[in-house]
């Protein structure tokens, strides 16, 4: 599987910067935060840093606050009853997506950025959604899947594309379907374009963390791993949003370092997770998984901020954990096995490509 230290590119030029303090990773920034106390401040002092754009990467900034302001709301985290929802529909729609895989194509080794989309996108929408019914949920799930497909290029091309091109219009589109979709329906969280803004991440990234996780344990399969540890070590090794920017809007010291308004200051869950002060174990195998290093509790999972922190931190995290879990637990019970190498996507945050996988349970299709 490809190891993040050997990765090229954006992700290769984060884990090889020094960490004694904030990092310039060019001439004139980005700034990278290398510290925890560094990233606490980053992402917790909306005053001086807020979000640089909007997904789509259209420049739109007609809900800001000031001239460097993105407008991006707080959504308040979800109640017990919307995460005991959307996992009671992840449990039932995950065994489902496997007995269709092997219906369709007995003996194939299943892709779990395929199987997943599904289950997470309707076990997101059933929790996101109370005021929806099953008919308007399945349609939203599906709507925020074809956004999802339709962001793919805009976000991983090297330029933004111009605005009027067929990637751009398919992309607005597929948004404006979804928005049409989500319009009628009753308590939604925050506006249309609110709302699927946050279906976009809030299915997108566990996709991503799903597929690693059984990556991971198809891997190293062990019967006594800890289920609730391999999703920490899942998380801590391999961040599907490893890395998250700031914008400044007015001049501020950021640990004796002076950055104007307007600097991009980026903070890497990836980086502070492999940092000794936070992960337990010898330094020099922070880079391995290793879910038994969670039976130490002299330290908190979590802590390298796989959620965020602050105000903008992710209302979907017990949800999100809750879903890993028990995703763990399934592929503990079943035997997962990787049929084939990962390599790793950076395009759109971090995703395993592809994952493949085998099951050695009886009836488990693929065998």
């Amino acid at each position: 599987m490809g190891s993040a230290e050997s990765a090229g590119g954006r992700l290769g030029a984060v884990l090889a910067a020094p960490r004694s303090g904030i990092v310039a990773l060019g001439p004139h920034g980005p700034w990278l935060t290398t510290t925890p106390a560094q990233a606490r401040q980053v992402l917790t002092d909306v005053d001086h840093f807020d979000f640089p754009s909007d997904v789509s990467r259209s420049g739109d900034l007609s809900a800001s606050r000031g001239e460097t302001r993105s407008g991006h709301l707080t959504f308040a985290p979800l109640t017990p009853a919307q995460v005991a929802r959307g996992v009671a529909t992840f449990a039932e729609l995950w065994p489902e997506a496997i007995a269709a895989h092997d219906r369709a194509r007995p003996g194939e080794a299943y892709d779990a950025m395929v199987l997943l989309r599904r289950p997470v996108a309707r076990s997101t929408c059933d929790a996101l959604l109370p005021g929806a019914s099953p008919a308007q949920r399945e349609a939203v799930a599906e709507g925020v899947l074809a956004w999802i497909d339709a962001l793919a290029p805009v976000i991983s091309a090297a330029r933004a594309p111009r605005r009027w091109s067929r990637t751009r219009r398919g992309e607005r589109d597929a948004r404006l379907r979804l928005e049409d979709t989500l319009a009628p329906i009753e308590d939604l969280p925050g506006t249309p374009q609110q709302a699927a803004t946050m279906l976009a991440a809030g299915i997108q990234v566990p996709i991503a963390a799903g597929s690693w996780l059984l990556a991971w344990l198809g891997r190293e399969p062990s019967p006594d791993v800890e289920a609730l540890h391999a999703v920490w070590e899942s998380l801590r090794v391999t961040p599907p949003t490893w890395i998250t920017a700031r914008l400044t809007t007015t001049e501020v010291d950021l640990a004796g370092q002076h950055l104007s308004a307007g600097a991009v200051v980026l903070v890497s869950p990836l980086l502070l997770g492999r940092l000794p002060e936070l992960v337990p174990g010898e330094p020099d195998g922070l880079a391995d998984f290793d879910p038994g290093r969670w039976g130490d509790e002299t330290r908190r999972p979590g802590a390298w901020l796989p959620f965020g922190a602050g105000p903008h931190s992710c209302p979907g995290r017990t949800l999100g954990l809750a879903v890993l879990v028990e995703l763990a637990e399934w592929a503990l019970a079943h035997g997962v096995r990787l049929a084939a190498d990962v390599e790793i996507d950076q395009t759109r945050g971090l995703a395993p490509l592809p994952c493949r996988f085998t099951t050695e349970a009886a009836g488990g299709g693929a065998r």
